[in-house]
This record gives structure tokens, sequence and C-alpha cells, in this order.
């Protein structure tokens, strides 16, 4: 390759490592335990005294190659694969926080990473406050003497809150914390927030870096003081461990996703035209609007506006259930970043663990749909949409 290849380049060719047998595609190691060639190596394996594998938990060569590829698209110095997402957010935390320490943490975040802030670090003696993702005067007001941690997601899921992140990695480093990114929605095809100061990125690989739904996983990219000192220990010792077939499966799914996520946007700016134009552009939340408090913000760091979009229908619960039922097209399903398109009421299914408090704080309203538009024709979807908003009455 060329000195600096390019991020397509990059995604289908970084973390290759050709076995003997010169297979083209990316091997496959579907092994628990690997082979020392003397007691000696083994002692020196396990005193990390010299490079190699040791056992899958924590050295697997075909997770070792997606957690290459995808630190060098996310312009990283480490990756780190795990699990699933929750548990590449769980091993963050664990990794950087000790009891008595204090997290901001922003108001519309996936409700599994809220009740994981909520009801089980804070059971450790971690505290969150949560603030308005977009008001950075809030996170500022927010830190106290014990805060290590920014936690923020971008845009939000499923507000489609826009925060400001080279801005917040200033508040948080002047704070003397961390900040953390969750870039599972946008994914660097479309943003790279260590580029504009985060310390590190989260990713639920589930969603677009796999692209079609196939397996669970997720991975943490930064500097290697961060990612590999402090969280890659977690992982060794916890074992929230990928799988060497999903690892697989997400390596090909990184090969085309900048084509993916091209489309992705190109349908989803479509729909959410659409959607402003028979609903009204205020109800309709994708920071691709012209309307949208975000999107000046949106256009400066990210690339496109990304294939996820939210809008409120008026009556609340009974209009999103009828209008969520009258779809043909779309898979009522809680997951995203699929090729198929997928709509979710997010009160009652993502969301439905953590307090109306909280809810009405991150904008989940019980009227609040939320739509991954996926690779289908958009003029497919635009239609089926319009069906199901006459069949549901409401338009």
């Amino acid at each position: 390759m060329s000195e600096d290849p390019s991020f397509e380049t990059r995604a289908i060719r970084e973390g290759i490592h050709r076995t003997g047998e010169k297979e083209h595609s990316e091997a496959l190691f579907p092994t628990s335990s690997f082979v020392f060639d003397t007691a000696e190596e083994a002692a020196a394996r396990f005193a990390g005294e010299s490079p190699g594998n040791i056992y899958s938990r924590f050295t697997n060569p075909t997770v070792r190659a997606f957690e290459e590829r995808l630190a060098s698209l996310e312009g990283g110095e480490r990756g780190v694969a795990f699990a699933s997402g929750m548990g590449a957010i769980t091993a963050t935390l664990l990794g950087l926080l000790n009891a008595g320490e204090h997290v901001v943490a922003s108001n519309s975040l996936f409700g599994s990473t809220t009740g994981l802030l909520n009801n089980i670090f804070s059971r450790f003696g971690v505290a969150t406050t949560f603030v308005d993702p977009a008001d950075g005067q809030a996170w500022s007001d927010a830190a106290t003497d014990a805060t290590k941690l920014f936690f923020l997601e971008t845009p939000s899921n499923p507000g489609m809150a826009v925060a400001n992140i080279a801005d917040l990695a200033e508040r948080a480093h002047r704070a003397g914390a961390w900040l953390v990114v969750d870039n599972c929605f946008c994914t660097p095809a479309l943003q790279r927030p260590l580029e504009l100061g985060a310390d590190l990125v989260v990713h639920s690989a589930t969603k677009y870096l796999d692209g079609q739904g196939r397996c669970v996983g997720g991975a943490v990219v930064g500097p290697e003081a961060l990612a590999g000192e402090k969280i890659f220990p977690i992982l060794r010792s916890a074992g929230i461990t990928m799988s060497p077939f999903n690892a697989w499966v997400f390596l090909k799914g990184l090969e085309t996703l900048s084509l993916r996520m091209e489309r992705h946007c190109d349908n989803a700016e479509e729909v959410a035209a659409y959607l402003a134009e028979r609903l009204g552009a205020e109800r309709v939340r994708y920071p691709g609007l012209s309307n949208h408090p975000g999107h000046a913000l949106a256009k400066r760091q990210q690339s496109r506006f990304g294939g996820l979009l939210a809008f409120e229908l008026p009556a609340g619960r009974e209009d999103a259930f009828r209008f969520v039922n009258a779809l043909k097209i779309p898979s009522i399903t809680a997951n995203l970043g699929d090729t198929k398109t997928t709509v979710t009421h997010p009160a009652s299914t993502t969301h439905s663990r953590v307090s109306e408090a909280e809810r009405q704080a991150g904008g989940v309203t019980e009227g609040l749909v939320r739509i991954s538009v996926g690779l289908e024709s958009a003029e497919d979807l635009k239609a089926d949409l319009e069906q199901a908003l006459v069949t549901a009455g409401l338009v």
C-alpha cells in the first residue's frame, strides 16, 4: 500500500496476516488455545516477555485482525474487541473508574448504558450526573473534583441530539477527565471522534460495522496508554470475549462499510425529507434537516448525516403502535444499522427499563418512533410509510 492509503483501502487491506497457506480471505482461527514449542516459551508468553498467542479469551489472530482494521479506520493506536457493545462500555468504565469517582454523561443515551451507570456502577460508589448533550456549559457545571469521565453518544439514540465533540473534549480535559464517545451510529466512515479530541471511541459492532444483523460484538479504540494499558487488562481477566467467527464476520462488514454508509445516508435523507413534508419538519428528528438544532454542527464534524432518524406522532403510544403495525417493509426490531430497514418504539423497548423522568429528559416520548433506514429502494420505503400513515389515520 501507499504511505497514506485511503479509508476505503484500509477497510479492505488493514489487519491481513496471511498464514503459510496463502489464503486470500482473512483466516478464521476457531481455537480456544495455542501450542508452545517449549515450556520456556510458554513461560515467556505468560510473563509478557515475548509476543504471541496464549489463549483465545484475550489473544486470537482473527479477533486481532478486526481490532487492527477498526483502529486504523478510527485513527487510533489500539483496538480491543469485546463480546458486545455493552461489554465494551462495561470494560471501559471498569478500566477507567474507581470507587468514589464521578461520571458526567449525556441524558440521551442508549437505555442499557443509562441503566449500567444508574443501577450497577452506582452500587460500587461511582456517581453519574446526566446533562443535555448539546449544552456544553452544563457538562462543565456538572463536573466536580471527583469527575474522571465524560461519556457521550452523538448523534444520540433515539433523540438524535448532536453534541460538539471538540468542545466537550476541551471541557473534559480542563476538568481532569477523559472523553469517551460512542460512535456506533456514525461509524468512522462518517465521523472520527479521536481526531476531534476524544480519548476513546466505543462501538457496538453489532450495528453498522457488521451491517447485516448477523453477529453481536463491540470494540474500544484509542491510544495504547488507555485502550492497551487500562481496557485490555479488563478483557484479559473478565473474559468479555469476542468470538473468532464474529470477528471474521465483522472484518467482512468493514470491507463494505464506506459504500453502505453512503447508501444509508442517501436513503435516510430522502425518508426524512418525506416525513418532514407529511408530518411537519418540527416532528422529525434528523440532523440532515436544516431545522434540526444540530444541523450546522453535524455538517462540520460528520461527513454525512447518518442512517438513523426518529419522529413524533401526536397521540402517543396508541398512534405509534398503529403506525408501526401498518408498515410492510421495515422489520419491527430494536436492532439498527442493518441492510434491512428496522423500526421500533423506544419508550416500550430500548428505553423501557429507565425511569419516565429519564426518558423525558432524553426526549423519548410515548409518540416517538425510530427508524434505521436500510438499503432498500428509497421510493419503496416512502410508499410504505405513506400507506402506513394513511392506514393508521395519521394523515
